[in-house]
């Protein structure tokens, strides 16, 4: 095939390589660094082409040897772990459902209250619209539910699976070894896509979605740049974008009297876009200080989280800590104050990643007494309480991860 029939896809890693260069141009000027978001961005344009086997200097490919590769690498990259539902169209999810792995392993822990429990919520509303004869007469809904692994990269791969029915396949170079033309299942085609959770793997997967105009709405990413219409034109929210609960927290710091503090973000959009709002409305409000500003590392080393205390502890006098970080961080940061004999030492504000998980507090109960956590407005829906209880092996074979 000639260069002007190139899949998408080959456009998908490209446009990623370069907004990654664009967007991060000016605030990482060490392009080389491959632990920096533009070497990330770079690596994953990279890893993008050689899955559609596009070599660096390779553009024009045969599209059948592309579709054929694409195909075959999500489909053993994604579906042994996914949820397939079946029905007239299907809706795809994106939940992290499992942790970041230590030391090169995509997936850790897994995650029940922000993983299970929202992939459950997907589940259940699916067979409240299923059940209900005049809310879609003669439609059933499906699903194809992805554990992202709270990572970006890693849901960016997976998400692949969405748009392989959008992709022109041309097999006609294609033979098996009788010379008769191969039979190719067809591969689902995904109208919309639920998720996903962390800012970062919205951000990134979007980036993809918006390219064949996929909409996606997203149950908990909260990112300011994420209300970008212009740059994600696919992409709707639930929830207030994070500038809202910087206010919030504001008010708090002001409402205890407190005019020196520190901060603490994770590294990516969430945290660095949340305590940078906190830090402008502060500025504009006037009246606090930050003594510090301390960022956790994507990719953490061993000490890290004890150096991070250390650090705090030189403006020991800045004991209000506006923490803006992922639960898994938020864990670690509360385990070495205690490790450090700190508690009751610092007075923690913390994000809507904290918000009312017991997970981010599990063992660490007396280090994080007195906190004060923001959760968006929210309200229970009726019934899903006894559905999510009521589960058991026997009647939740469909999640495979229960």
């Amino acid at each position: 095939s000639s260069a002007r029939t190139l899949s998408p896809l080959i456009l998908v890693g490209r446009n990623i390589a370069q907004f990654g260069n664009r967007r991060h141009q000016e605030s990482l000027p060490r392009a080389g660094d491959p632990w920096s978001d533009r070497g990330r961005w770079d690596r994953t344009g990279l890893r993008l082409g050689r899955r559609m086997g596009i070599g660096v200097e390779r553009a024009p490919v045969s599209l059948a040897a592309l579709w054929t590769c694409l195909w075959a690498s999500a489909a053993a990259a994604g579906h042994p772990h996914s949820i397939k539902i079946e029905g007239d169209i299907t809706l795809g999810g994106l939940f992290p459902v499992h942790g970041k792995g230590l030391a090169g392993v995509p997936c850790g822990a897994i995650k029940k209250e922000k993983g299970v429990h929202r992939m459950e919520a997907m589940l259940y509303a699916l067979d409240q619209i299923n059940a209900d004869p005049d809310l879609l007469p003669n439609v059933t809904l499906g699903a194809r539910i992805l554990d992202t692994c709270s990572r970006d990269i890693y849901a960016l791969e997976q998400s692949l699976t969405f748009v392989q029915a959008l992709i022109r396949k041309d097999t006609s170079g294609v033979r098996c070894s009788d010379g008769s033309p191969p039979l190719m299942a067809e591969p689902e085609k995904v109208v919309g896509v639920i998720g996903a959770s962390a800012s970062s793997v919205s951000i990134m997967v979007a980036n993809v979605l918006r390219l064949f105009k996929i909409p996606q709405i997203s149950y908990a990413s909260t990112a300011p740049e994420l209300s970008d219409n212009n740059r994600y034109d696919y992409f709707s929210r639930v929830v207030p974008p994070d500038s809202y609960q910087a206010q919030a927290m504001v008010d708090i710091v002001k409402a205890l009297g407190w005019n020196y503090v520190s901060t603490i973000a994770s590294e990516g959009n969430y945290g660095e876009s949340g305590v940078e709002a906190f830090a402008q409305i502060s500025r504009e409000a006037g009246g606090v200080c930050i003594a510090q500003s301390l960022k956790i590392p994507r990719e953490p080393r061993p000490g890290e989280f004890q150096k991070l205390i250390g650090r705090l502890m030189e403006t020991p006098n800045a004991r209000g800590i506006i923490i803006f970080a992922n639960e898994d961080d938020i864990k670690r940061v509360l385990e070495a104050a205690r490790l450090a004999n700190l508690t009751g030492h610092f007075l923690w504000v913390g994000s809507d990643s904290w918000g009312a998980k017991s997970s981010p507090v599990l063992h660490q109960e007396e280090v994080a007494e007195g906190a004060v956590t923001i959760l968006p407005k929210r309200a229970s829906i009726e019934g899903f309480d006894e559905y999510f209880t009521s589960r058991t092996l026997q009647n939740n074979r469909r999640n495979i991860w229960f």
